[in-house]
């Protein structure tokens, strides 16, 4: 089951994706697509609703972000064996966690708008998971049973913020704009195995990015088990998991940063495409 959020941004209304690409109003069933409503019993409820039973949305409409309410936006560094070493990094002893501020969420097609002063900003997709029942001390062999579902996450950086204004990556990972995520939110009984993923990341047309989850250093079920011994995770809670080899700052000779009018291509096997255009904060 394929959820989405769609209408203006602050005023979106709950859809679904039917088997033929037809988005389906859900307004008379759920609210909208929050945590409230990604539990198991009211993913059930709303899997066994015929789509030729929902209103179709007619005309060109925004999407938005996948999960309204977002509690909390958790994201993994260097979380694939060949990104870390495409940084120079040491692979890490337990999952790095950084946050990324609530208001860098945007829609999948929404501009990505770089901050003043920014001549940094790089790209990073990234599989999203979606939790749906609350986790607290969950053992890895269950961890999975938490999540509701997942969804692609751009998980956009501006590095000279990140790694030089001092303190933590949340300064480069949080800019306004900085956290498109969905299109929609894919159920985990459609996504099977999420270690077996392919990824890819266009910039211009070019790839950039070519990955698989299957090269996480820590897999979704570990990094779920390891946060839940930190503090609760709660339906409608984010997680990013990390990105494949190919971003900007990995690039030799030089990297070649994000500039004004460049796009974003993302997919996910199963998780739908993502496109942002660049644009900068006048």
């Amino acid at each position: 089951m394929k959820l989405l959020r769609y209408g203006e941004h602050g005023a979106e209304k709950p859809g679904l994706l039917d088997n033929a690409g037809l988005l389906r109003d859900l307004s008379g069933h759920v609210d909208d697509i929050t945590g409230d409503v990604l539990d198991d019993a009211t993913l059930d409820r709303l899997r066994a609703l015929g789509p030729s039973e929902l209103p179709i949305v007619e005309g060109e409409q925004r999407i938005g972000a996948c999960v309204g309410n977002i509690g909390k936006f958790l994201c993994i560094g260097l979380n694939y064996s060949d990104h870390a070493a495409e940084t120079g990094a040491a692979i890490p002893e337990h999952p790095i966690l950084f946050f990324k501020a609530n208001s860098a969420i945007v829609g999948a097609y929404d501009d990505v708008v770089m901050p003043r002063g920014s001549t940094h900003t790089d790209w990073e997709i990234e599989l999203g998971v979606v939790i749906g029942k609350t986790a607290k001390y969950v053992a890895e062999a269950e961890a999975l049973d938490h999540v509701a579902g997942y969804c692609i996450v751009n998980d956009v950086s501006e590095r000279h913020f990140q790694n030089n204004l001092t303190g933590q990556w949340t300064k480069g990972k949080s800019c306004d704009t900085f956290g498109p995520t969905g299109p929609w939110l894919v159920t985990r009984d459609e996504v099977g195995d999420p270690q077996n993923l392919d990824m890819a990341l266009d910039v211009n047309g070019e790839r950039r990015q070519t990955g698989n989850t299957s090269t996480m250093i820590f897999t979704v079920a570990q990094i779920i088990a390891h946060l839940s011994t930190l503090f609760t995770l709660h339906p409608g809670d984010v997680i990013t998991t990390g990105t494949p080899p190919g971003v900007a700052l990995g690039m030799k000779p030089e990297p070649v940063f994000l500039k004004k009018g460049d796009v974003m291509d993302l997919t996910i096997e199963g998780l739908g495409h993502q496109r942002q255009r660049v644009d900068i904060d006048a």
